[in-house]
């Protein structure tokens, strides 16, 4: 039988500013060790700190803009669009724009504190 997820658990985020995560599937919410889905919103102005995760994360933007910094660059993932970050791959996602970003994250296995190793 199919299992219903009624609500998200709303997680705390890491950053300078208040980023809602809305955690439906993961180790939080569902018990789910092989992936996580999460629906976050970012403010204009938020940056996290940088992050070497051992997970694969997809992230689709449904509004706004994120930008992800890696070792070669700098990315803008407008609404639309989705950015593929292997585990290994350094990253540090942001959001600068006036009205914030809106994204759905999917993270294979699932997000952990102790497998995302951000930086000091």
């Amino acid at each position: 039988m199919p299992t219903l997820i009624a609500k998200p658990t709303i997680i705390e985020a890491a950053g300078n500013k208040p980023k809602q995560i809305a955690e439906y599937a993961g180790r939080v919410n569902s018990g789910h060790t092989s992936l996580s889905l999460a629906h976050m919103k970012s403010p204009q102005g938020w940056i996290e700190p940088g992050q070497r995760p051992e997970f694969e994360e997809v992230t689709v933007v449904l509004r706004g803009m994120l930008r992800v910094e890696h070792e070669g660059g700098v990315l803008d993932v407008r609404a639309g669009q989705a950015i593929v970050a292997k585990p290994g791959e350094w990253v540090r996602y942001s959001s600068p724009e006036a009205d914030g970003a809106e994204y759905i994250a999917v993270c294979l296995p699932a997000f952990s504190p102790d497998t995302v190793h951000r930086d000091a």
